[in-house]
């Protein structure tokens, strides 16, 4: 996987969005920062985009920082994608049973309650 949306990215350096974009962007990955509130910006160096559909370029994973309540809507709009993601990971503490069915129905691998930047390093330390 090359091509990561961070939906959810923050410009806030403090923010663990905006740490794990940065660590994704330094790793040589294609990241793409989503947030509506930011749209038009740079974070990371990065262009935001208010919507996944947005990013001109083909998302082989989403990385959504959203609570567990909101995480759904950002799972059905990465749903919409044509071809669709292949991987759907939702932060940690970020939990939605429903949306993970929607997108596991279509093919799509779910991970919730799980960093990449965590697992990254376990993974490289192993």
């Amino acid at each position: 996987m090359r091509t990561i949306a961070v939906v959810g990215a923050s410009p806030n350096p403090l923010r663990p969005s905006n740490d794990v974009l940065g660590f994704l962007v330094d790793r040589g990955y294609e990241a793409w920062p989503v947030n509506p509130g930011h749209a038009g910006a740079f974070i990371r160096g990065r262009p935001v985009s208010a919507r996944l559909a947005d990013i001109p370029a083909r998302i082989d994973m989403v990385d959504v920082f959203r609570n567990s309540a909101n995480a759904g809507g950002a799972v059905d709009e990465a749903l919409e994608l044509d071809p669709l993601p292949r991987v759907i990971w939702m932060q940690l503490g970020v939990v939605n049973e429903e949306a993970a069915v929607r997108a596991r129905a279509k093919g799509v691998t779910v991970v919730m309650n799980r960093c990449p930047v965590i697992e990254t390093r376990r993974l490289r330390a192993a």
